[in-house]
């Protein structure tokens, strides 16, 4: 096996949301994605006693994810919908309860094998912008659970 010598592009991640139900998941494509930042920081306390002689301990005592995703907003050529994934986002930054609660899944696009899904709640800002600028949306996907290391969707 060869050493990797090649860099990775942050364009790499593909991102769905399920438009159907935990039962039968209905994975569509999150479309004119152009920043994608996922993070998932641990909570780490101070453990140090007396005992570790000076010596700083501490431990993991949590996890918390999110992504965040700037995207160009899509519509019908007929101007009369928007694309019926970034809806279901936007509707979803309205609710409360499990309405409020997003399946999302990011992944390798090429394949690699780094991939994972878990829920999300959903902060939508529209990005606004002078007359030239375009309809951009910036969406943090607050992850609520796990976030779930999985098999990479994409065959290579």
């Amino acid at each position: 096996m060869s050493t990797p010598t090649e860099t990775a592009l942050a364009r790499r991640w593909k991102t769905d949301v399920n438009m159907g139900d935990d039962l039968v998941p209905d994975w569509q494509p999150l479309i004119g994605v152009t920043e994608f930042q996922p993070t998932w920081p641990p909570n780490i306390e101070d453990s140090t006693t007396y005992d570790t002689d000076g010596w700083k301990e501490q431990v993991k005592t949590g996890q918390e994810w999110q992504v965040e995703v700037t995207f160009n907003r899509k519509k019908s050529p007929d101007s009369t919908t928007f694309s019926p994934v970034h809806e279901k986002l936007r509707l979803a930054s309205f609710a409360y309860d499990t309405a409020s609660q997003v399946s999302v899944r990011f992944y390798d696009r090429s394949g690699l094998p780094e991939a994972y899904t878990g829920k999300v709640l959903v902060e939508w800002e529209d990005q606004g912008g002078e007359y030239t600028a375009l309809g951009q949306i910036q969406a943090t996907l607050h992850g609520t659970g796990p976030l779930t290391p999985i098999t990479n969707p994409v065959t290579p």
